[in-house]
């Protein structure tokens, strides 16, 4: 065995709460593979799980994504060598690490065109945007879609591919300090969440056409406005809770705002089976290939200042997405 840095959560609360400390790795078990970061990503969800607001068992780690180095092979392993870049995004939390053990089907080999740092900052993001466009609803041409978020590292990834997909976008964000990151991802227009009467501004953006779907990440502050800003027939997808819990909805209320559809799915159950992760990893490197998504690293953090990552994330002072380098 070999000592390994890993962050540890054993109570709920506010950043304090994780410690970076020493714990012994064995070799990588039958069916496994031992992976040496050397880059890891974050995500919203790393805060939820962080809260309690998504409780897990304590003690536990946290985080979904990394990339690294393949530095040995347990038995019955094929397909992996030592030396092979990989990534995941789907493997249970415990990417807040120098090195992993991981399950060798949750692993995916890079191909030369995208970087460690790439896959560790958009895997998640873009597998999340991946089932959002093609799987949740398949994007057209022509559809009208409201992304909040816009600025965030999913809702570029999402406005990216979806302009490149022909569909028109209409991004919000929660400061006026990020309009200009909505504008260059795609979005035709950017409403100011701080506005209480922000649907009418969507509205008045849009000429009075609503969305045919709706993506929102934000949650408690969102959900029930955005109901409004949806076309009769139309999808209203909850996929996050930025500002908390989003809130209940009553099957009336979607009757009565246009026989709306309303889903929160997320992206662990899209890629749940080996062979589906895979080609839906295809499909999104061969996006990045096209240049429909792009990579936009906001900040780096190094793993011993985890806490400093959750406070910047937490305060939307970061324009992009936040990598984690684990030395």
């Amino acid at each position: 065995m070999s000592m390994n840095r890993v962050v540890e959560l054993t109570a709920f609360g506010e950043p304090d709460v994780m410690q970076v400390v020493s714990r012994e790795i064995p070799a990588p078990l039958a069916g496994e593979v031992q992976v040496r970061h050397t880059a890891i990503g974050f995500n919203f969800i790393d805060i939820y799980q962080r809260k309690g607001i998504y409780p897990l068992p304590l003690p536990t780690g946290l985080g979904f994504e990394a990339a690294g180095i393949v530095e040995a092979v347990g038995e019955g392993v094929t397909g992996l060598s030592e030396g092979d870049r990989v990534a995941y995004m789907n493997a249970g939390v415990g990417a807040y690490s120098e090195r992993r053990n991981v399950a060798a089907d949750k692993l995916l080999k890079l191909p030369d065109t995208v970087s460690d740092e790439a896959a560790a900052t958009v895997l998640f993001k873009g597998m999340t945007a991946q089932y959002l466009l093609r799987r949740t609803y398949e994007v057209k041409a022509g559809d009208l879609l409201l992304v909040h978020s816009a600025a965030g590292g999913v809702g570029q990834i999402l406005t990216r591919w979806a302009t490149a997909l022909g569909a028109r976008v209409i991004g919000t964000t929660g400061s006026p300090e990020k309009r200009d990151v909505a504008l260059a991802a795609g979005c035709e227009a950017v409403i100011d969440l701080r506005d209480p009467d922000w649907p009418s501004a969507f509205l008045t953006a849009t000429g009075g056409e609503k969305a045919r779907v709706a993506y929102d990440a934000v949650g408690k502050d969102t959900l029930l406005q955005t109901l409004d800003c949806v076309a009769p027939f139309g999808l209203v997808v909850s996929y996050g809770a930025a500002s908390g819990k989003a809130p209940a909805i009553d099957p009336d209320l979607l009757n009565k705002k246009g026989c709306l559809f309303f889903t929160r799915p997320s992206v662990f159950p899209h890629n749940s089976d080996p062979d589906t992760f895979r080609a839906n990893a295809a499909d999104l490197f061969d996006a990045i290939a096209k240049g429909h998504v792009g990579v936009d690293i906001g900040a780096r953090f190094p793993l011993e200042d985890i806490a400093g990552v959750h406070r910047a994330a937490e305060a939307r002072s970061v324009k992009g997405a936040i990598l984690i380098q684990p030395a």
